[in-house]
């Protein structure tokens, strides 16, 4: 009988042969695998042979093979793993890059309307919104969630928005936000801004690769994502995702025109892209699947971080960032120590005495915290030393 995602999350054997897959560093332990991922040993070595085949042939085989025949058909695998039409999906550098184009060629903002973001946004996404603010002569609004958040809370400080800002027609939205890894109700927040008239651009870069989701179901017309965080490509990657019939609401980016300005691919900036890194995609989406896809891998990413989280919840001096909701949770989590104030003093400790690499996050309106991510590769040894270690610092 085949397992469930669930009861193979809780398998060692089967993720420790998994990450052999990869060839790991000798160091520190990582528990910050959310700033980008692994390659596996195949797809980097895949990387290296595309580099010199690319090389060596330089644009013979560029122009005559690649641009015809093997991009067209990445891209309908791009779109295939996005259930999405060909139509709407073009490559990008990454999901800041499909992000900046989405909005500063929104086209459907006069001066005098009202965008919108949270304090758990990006902070380049803060800064594009704020730049339609200076060139489109805008008014931008930013909210503040409280902590700890709800599936509840976060619907109503919306729709406390929608209500509050009446000339509010665009808003930013983080499908996992990369400060605390809270992942937002993006299925209720869209329904509700569409009963306003407000469009929504999703920033799923993290969401990719260990989220299961359908953008038809949850409601988005314009997103971005990356390829090389939990999908496992090469750094350099990532994509943009326009609903083909709101294509005309994104101008051509910058007046593009080496695509017609009915093709998506319009939409982003026209360049050489990373060709060998773009090869290695099609083993990609192969490993991909036959690690179980987004189910498989946000299952085992999440009975990771439930088992710190969890453990530590009730802990004095210590506050879990990432609510008990499951529908709310991913692999990224956070935490802040009460009684120490510089909380990199306290990742400081972590790496110096306990070997743990970790990163503190800004910006979020509860302060400063610790950003925990286990990665693919993590064994669940590691996540039980990384609570005895945080047991000990909390107790100091």
């Amino acid at each position: 009988m085949p397992r469930t995602a669930a009861t193979l999350a809780r398998d060692e054997d089967h993720w420790q042969a998994i990450a052999r897959q990869f060839d790991l560093e000798p160091g520190p332990i990582n528990l910050e695998n959310g700033y980008f991922g692994r390659m596996s040993r195949r797809v980097a070595e895949d990387y290296q042979r595309n580099i010199q085949w690319v090389n060596r042939s330089n644009s013979v085989h560029v122009r005559q093979c690649f641009e015809r025949t093997e991009a067209l058909l990445i891209r309908e695998q791009l779109a295939e793993l996005l259930k999405a039409p060909e139509n709407a999906v073009a490559l990008t550098r990454c999901a800041t890059d499909a992000l900046q184009s989405l909005i500063r060629n929104y086209n459907r903002l006069q001066p005098g309307d009202q965008v919108l973001f949270s304090d758990l946004e990006y902070d380049t996404v803060k800064g594009a919104m704020g730049w339609l603010a200076r060139q489109r002569g805008v008014e931008v609004i930013e909210i503040k969630h409280q902590h700890p958040a709800s599936f509840d809370s976060l619907l109503a400080s919306y729709n406390d928005a929608f209500r509050r800002y009446p000339r509010l027609k665009l808003m930013a939205l983080t499908h996992v936000t990369h400060r605390s890894g809270l992942v937002m109700p993006v299925q209720a927040i869209a329904s509700a801004a569409r009963e306003h008239g407000v469009d929504i651009i999703l920033d799923g870069a993290h969401a990719l690769g260990q989220i299961d989701f359908d953008l038809n179901q949850l409601g988005i017309a314009f997103a971005g994502f990356n390829l090389h965080k939990w999908i496992g490509a090469p750094l350099s990657l990532g994509c943009i995702y326009i609903h083909p019939d709101r294509l005309g609401d994104i101008d051509p980016d910058m007046g593009e025109f080496h695509f017609p300005a009915d093709d998506v691919r319009s939409r982003t900036p026209y360049s050489t892209p990373n060709i060998p890194a773009l090869m290695t995609l099609p083993l990609v989406f192969e490993e991909h699947r036959a690690m179980g896809g987004a189910a498989a891998k946000g299952a085992r990413l999440n009975y990771l971080r439930e088992t710190w989280t969890e453990a530590l919840r009730e802990l004095p001096g210590i506050d879990i960032l990432t609510p008990t909701d499951p529908r709310l949770c991913c692999a990224i989590s956070a935490l802040r120590f009460t009684r120490h104030p510089d909380q990199q003093a306290l990742v400081d400790r972590l790496l110096q005495d306990y070997n743990l690499f970790t990163v503190v996050r800004n910006g979020a309106g509860f302060g400063p915290c610790i950003r925990i991510t286990p990665g693919l590769v993590t064994p669940l040894g590691h996540i039980q030393h990384l609570v005895a270690a945080l047991k000990d610092l909390a107790s100091q």
